[in-house]
């Protein structure tokens, strides 16, 4: 979700290291300087967050012309849930300048949470959704690949194997993630992502050490797309012109 993979990745490290310093004597120092960069990083992306609303916007008007209709429906709902996530971050930043001091600081908060939270869910249903129609692409080519007569014989014939226990079903699920690198970087990221606002909202309680690593994963993950486009997961059909 952050346009700025890497100021993520640098306020996740400074989390990180804050929380193995923080009960070492002598730190002190170290400590401080570590919590005050984090903080800057968290309070310099602020800026950027109505471009990234108006991006988030745009995004799902383009999503919602896509053929398919879960894709369309998960993509499209993420993406207006990103919107409001900055709307709702917006407000929490004009708060801590001290513009309007009576907004409400964490209902804000968790609802800014929320909206992140159902952003990920939806797109971790879309990711879910190509990953079965990969999945399935997958088991047809490796089908195909068979001696014996008919292919329809064939792929049914490879299908009813790999569906007789849970390791063929692993076999498959880890072929087909390594042939579609792009959708196992945005699964991967995803789910990275996930810790933060699980933990924030009571759901699933994570270690900080835990939440700090996943953030760093999933912004050296958003590194690497922005280096590397071709590894950025695509719609599963391209938007009609």
């Amino acid at each position: 979700m952050n346009v700025f993979p890497h100021s993520s990745a640098t306020q996740y490290t400074c989390m990180l290291l804050s929380y193995v310093l923080e009960n070492k004597r002598g730190r002190e120092a170290v400590l401080m300087k570590l919590k005050h960069l984090e903080s800057s990083m968290s309070s310099g992306r602020k800026l950027f967050r109505l471009g990234n609303m108006v991006h988030a916007i745009v995004a799902a008007r383009q999503s919602n012309q896509l053929p398919e209709l879960v894709p369309r429906f998960c993509l499209t709902v993420s993406h207006l849930n990103r919107a409001l996530y900055f709307v709702c971050d917006m407000l929490l930043w004009v708060r801590s300048v001290g513009l309007f001091p009576q907004i409400d600081k964490k209902k804000w908060r968790r609802r800014a949470t929320r909206c992140y939270y159902y952003s990920l869910v939806m797109n971790l249903t879309e990711d879910l959704y190509e990953l079965c129609r990969r999945m399935e692409q997958t088991a047809r080519a490796e089908g195909a690949r068979e001696d014996s007569p008919p292919r329809g014989r064939r792929v049914r014939s490879f299908v009813s194997r790999l569906t007789g226990g849970l390791q063929p079903f692993l076999l498959l699920l880890c072929l087909t993630l390594r042939r579609h690198p792009p959708l196992l970087l945005d699964t991967l990221k995803n789910l990275c992502d996930l810790s933060s606002p699980l933990d924030r909202l009571g759901i699933y309680k994570t270690h900080p050490v835990v939440i700090a690593l996943c953030g760093i994963v999933s912004s050296l993950v958003g590194i690497l797309t922005v280096a590397s486009p071709s590894l950025k997961l695509k719609p599963s059909q391209e938007i009609p012109r």
